[in-house]
């Protein structure tokens, strides 16, 4: 534990998964990937008003892209960067890292990161497995290839149990878990009763009392002395986004959640903490390179 001043006041860490809302896991089931072409894009208009909130709290960002989102709203993705803030790569395709294997991985990542690269004209760095689909178990080979395709690091862990994802066993702390790889920041948890319970956004951050969230990460800050990890999609804030017939209706539930007040939520979150991008937080900025 490395407790600090109930003063001082640490910078956290501040990400978007850009994606549409058809794209998200709960509906890999329901919505066929040849279907998504033809379906409503909401990303863009959804993530120029994260962009505008982030403006008006004088906070920056990690907006990790997917490059399908990337090939058909270039100008988006360009505006992330011109604003300052980190362009990190979520994969092309959305496909779960521990379903697609080792080689078919190593083309997804190579793909979404040269798009992103040759859209933005910035260097692509970072990268988010689609619904943190890596683990020491299931793609012990993962960080590995990242940094042989050119990755400084991974934001893909998620160190709790949980039915679609998690490694409840992994670092709650940035590591990293291959010599040859790259380094692993994991999503925030407060450690509590002998377990990992979440504390880095999403679904989560929509579901459970706000307060009980800020003290949460309040603990993580100011007990363990480590930033925190927040994460959410542009669709969160999305509340009259087309509903999916078909789909479970736990699937349902867990989508749309408390999407009516997370425009509201966020803007809270903003004034009660300092953000930052993932590079510049937790000083993943190669020697000699500029953030």
């Amino acid at each position: 534990m490395n407790a600090i001043s109930p003063g001082t006041r640490l910078r956290n860490a501040m990400s978007v998964d850009v994606e549409d809302w058809f794209q998200v896991q709960a509906f890999a089931g329901t919505i066929p990937r040849d279907a998504w072409d033809g379906l409503e894009l909401r990303v863009e208009a959804n993530t120029d008003r994260i962009l505008a909130a982030f403006d008006r709290a004088g906070a920056r960002a990690t907006f990790f892209t997917l490059g399908w989102v990337a090939e058909r709203q270039p100008a988006l993705v360009r505006r992330i960067a011109a604003a300052g803030h980190e362009l990190a790569s979520h994969g092309f395709g959305h496909e779960l890292v521990s379903e697609i294997g080792e080689s078919r991985f190593r083309e997804d990542i190579r793909r979404a990161k040269h798009v992103l690269e040759d859209v933005a004209g910035v260097p692509v760095r970072g990268y988010r497995a689609p619904t943190f689909s890596i683990g020491p178990n299931l793609t012990p080979w993962a960080h590995r290839v990242l940094a042989e395709e050119g990755y400084t690091y991974s934001s893909s862990v998620f160190p709790i149990r949980h039915d679609l994802y998690g490694s409840p066993d992994s670092p709650r702390v940035p590591h990293r878990p291959d010599e040859a790889g790259v380094t692993e920041v994991p999503m925030t948890t407060v450690r509590a009763g002998g377990r990992n319970f979440p504390c880095a956004g999403g679904g989560w951050f929509r579901l459970m009392p706000y307060p009980l969230f800020r003290a949460g990460l309040r603990r993580v800050n100011r007990t363990d002395g480590q930033p925190g990890v927040f994460y959410f999609h542009p669709w969160e804030v999305d509340p009259g986004q087309p509903e999916v017939p078909g789909a479970r209706p736990l699937s349902r539930f867990r989508h749309r959640v408390g999407l009516g007040a997370m425009e509201a939520r966020l803007e809270r979150l903003l004034r009660d903490f300092s953000w930052g991008r993932m590079d510049e937080v937790f000083g993943l900025v190669p020697q000699g390179a500029e953030a």
